[in-house]
């Protein structure tokens, strides 16, 4: 029984770590119940708004089953994970966390603010990964705000929009929750990427087991982002949430692209 649990605990571990570590992008907090079954009608049905009701949704029933899906999932796998790590993690523990994992990453908005051509852009963020990865003693801290170098941000989809990329329709996938084609895209690219960077450095080449320690300092960077990310699946109680986030989303989407 011990040698079978031996041989079956990586795989125990790399699974979690797959299923946690999708949720980065969807990771949300919440401060109070959610509700049991979420609202069926849509904002189109009692408004003329065309700012909400007419963002590019031509795969809603898809995009709906999957916001539902992802409620359920953050209710029942997400958020009591998250809520047992702020139980047992020391507050400033989790600080250190967030601030380790945020200097990591800076390495995406580098290399895409150099894509994009953003000069001042890029240099702030340099300065701010090497200030915090020195005086911030590997990113445990972040003195790189108190010097007045404001963190930025930057991935693939914005490279993608930089580079008049069209966002396409919009898309709800599962665990990842919303994004628009060119994001889901991005965010495909820049997982690439980091998986091509990880594997060629190894940094735990030699290190016994170092594929389960890199799936646990994973799954542990996607639990902290479920854990500073203030939204909730139906936390707000308003009846149209799905049409609203989507067009919050996409607003949102849109004006990354422009900064």
């Amino acid at each position: 029984m011990k040698i079978l649990l031996r041989h079956a605990f990586p795989f125990l571990v790399a699974a979690l770590y797959l299923v946690l570590s999708l949720s980065g992008c969807a990771a949300t907090r919440t401060s109070a119940l959610l509700p049991e079954e979420p609202a069926r009608h849509t904002v189109a049905e009692f408004t003329d708004d065309e700012r909400v009701a007419d963002i590019a949704d031509p795969w809603e029933g898809f995009n709906r089953s999957m916001y539902n899906f992802n409620y359920r999932l953050d209710k029942y796998v997400f958020l009591p994970v998250v809520k047992g790590y702020e139980f047992i993690v020391p507050t400033l523990a989790q600080k250190g966390i967030t601030n380790f994992f945020g200097n990591i990453g800076e390495l995406r908005t580098l290399y895409n603010s150099a894509f994009q051509l953003k000069g001042k852009k890029f240099l702030i963020t340099f300065g701010r990964f090497l200030a915090n990865s020195t005086i911030g003693i590997g990113g445990l801290l972040d003195p790189a705000t108190q010097m007045g170098l404001k963190k930025q941000h930057g991935d693939f989809g914005q490279t993608l929009g930089r580079w008049n990329v069209g966002a396409g329709p919009y898309l709800v996938l599962p665990v990842l929750g919303p994004n628009t084609m060119r994001s889901a895209g991005g965010f495909a690219v820049d997982a690439g990427i980091r998986y091509a960077a990880i594997h060629t450095i190894d940094p735990l080449g030699n290190v016994n087991h170092g594929d389960v320690i890199l799936a646990g300092v994973s799954t542990v960077e996607a639990i902290d982002m479920r854990h500073r990310v203030r939204f909730g699946y139906y936390d707000s109680g308003y009846p149209f949430e799905y049409d609203f986030l989507r067009f919050l989303y996409c607003k949102w989407d849109e004006m990354l692209i422009t900064k």
